[in-house]
């Protein structure tokens, strides 16, 4: 094996570009990981940090909540997957490497299936768990399926795990993630159950309009050259997030509120 890497350095006209590349894709990573140990250093001396939930005039109203109320719950459903940032990051590095219709279907279900089963039970059933360590999880989700769009488990471990699996267990948490918000508020139990269901399917109709969007994108990304060259870097930057987000919500969880 080491023979035929050295010829193949030698004689091969592309080494030097695809040199250049991988340089480039390791200073990329570099700066990525940088970014996250300036960022994880100045949340290690924060205190107070909260799991983000809902708040202003939305955490008003349910907290007033008397009686179905199916729109606005929708609205409010839609509007958190929308603006949560931890979902979308998740998406795009489920769909990343998706190439056909089918296959987006197939991941989307499986994540929908997940989060839907553990939103209705975690507020319906009255299942709790600590906000920051689940949201912890959510963000190493993305971590995980970074890593994985940048072959990093066959590289390190020879061998991958099953996607469809896990994107339906981090499904689980990023709908108990959902829950755990909606437990901050002492909601009503008139009316509950079609508040719950109707902020559920307002959930569903925000991923469908962020995955429109993303796949928009994507689809227009993957025409130009650059996709292939810097799907490394970008899955970097992705992890990077991920990792900024289990060090915001591990420092809410492990420092006190001072």
């Amino acid at each position: 094996m080491p023979a035929m890497q050295s010829i193949n350095v030698n004689n091969s006209p592309q080494v030097p570009g695809l040199r250049a590349q991988r340089l480039q894709a390791v200073a990329a990573a570099r700066r990525a990981m940088a970014f996250v140990s300036v960022a994880m250093l100045v949340l290690g001396f924060s205190a107070g940090l909260e799991a983000h939930g809902v708040s202003g005039k939305d955490a008003v109203f349910l907290q007033g909540l008397q009686g179905q109320a199916i729109g606005p719950l929708l609205y409010l459903g839609a509007k958190h997957m929308v603006t949560g940032y931890d979902h979308l990051l998740f998406l795009v590095g489920v769909i990343f490497f998706l190439y056909r219709l089918k296959d987006v279907l197939l991941y989307v279900s499986l994540f929908t299936i997940g989060h839907s089963t553990t939103l209705l039970l975690g507020v319906l059933g009255g299942i709790h768990a600590n906000p920051f360590l689940i949201d912890a999880v959510i963000g190493f989700s993305v971590v995980y399926k970074a890593f994985e769009n940048m072959d990093g488990f066959k590289r390190f471990f020879g061998r991958n795990i099953d996607t469809r699996f896990a994107v339906l267990v981090f499904g689980f948490f990023h709908g108990f993630g959902l829950a755990t918000k909606l437990q901050e508020f002492a909601l009503s139990p008139n009316g509950l159950v079609v508040n719950i269901v109707s902020f559920n399917v307002g959930v569903e109709i925000g991923q469908f309009l962020a995955l429109t969007g993303i796949l928009i994108a994507l689809t227009y990304w993957r025409t130009r050259e650059g996709f292939l060259r810097h799907a490394f870097a970008t899955n970097a930057i992705v992890m990077a997030c991920g990792f900024l987000l289990v060090g915001y919500q591990l420092s809410g969880y492990f420092l006190p509120v001072l």
